[in-house]
């Protein structure tokens, strides 16, 4: 018997949709309120129902690819206990995903590689600060790194 992929795929994804939903009506991040948590909740659903049901055209790992990204960047790129408490929930229930450390990546190579990385770093370089994920150095190599990355785009 074959598996179909995107079925397992799509319900994996229904779940950790709603551990999001969930998570976030629980947890809503600092500065949101109930109008920004509704229309994140909305939006979730509707990914979730294109996903569980989607036209022909679009049941296909890739388009699923999108939708992933969809719901999962906030988890990736913003932090708070809204953040942490997600990433337990998806652990506890085995879902396939894994957080990606993206500032980890980058302080590696010391390089910002494109301009997704660097909205990103733009966006968490004072709140990770601020809540001790990064150091005084790892700051000033940031800066350094945001400036490489201005200057490579003016040429």
């Amino acid at each position: 018997m074959k598996i179909d992929k995107y079925q397992v795929e799509s319900t994996n994804l229904s779940k950790a949709i709603d551990i999001a939903i969930n998570i976030l009506k629980k947890f809503p991040p600092k500065g949101w309120d109930e109008k920004t948590v509704l229309h994140v909740v909305t939006h979730s659903l509707e990914i979730k129902g294109n996903v569980l049901n989607p036209e022909t055209q679009f049941r296909n790992l890739k388009s699923l690819k999108y939708s992933i990204e969809a719901v999962f960047t906030k988890f990736q790129e913003m932090h708070g206990v809204f953040v942490e408490e997600f990433w337990k929930e998806i652990k506890a229930q085995n879902l396939p995903y894994q957080r990606e450390n993206k500032m980890l990546k980058i302080l590696k190579r010391k390089k910002i590689n494109n301009i997704h990385e660097y909205d990103f770093v733009i966006d968490v370089i004072v709140p990770y600060e601020q809540e001790g994920l990064i150091n005084h150095d790892e700051v000033v190599l940031l800066n350094d790194l945001i400036a490489q990355f201005e200057n490579r785009k003016k040429k």
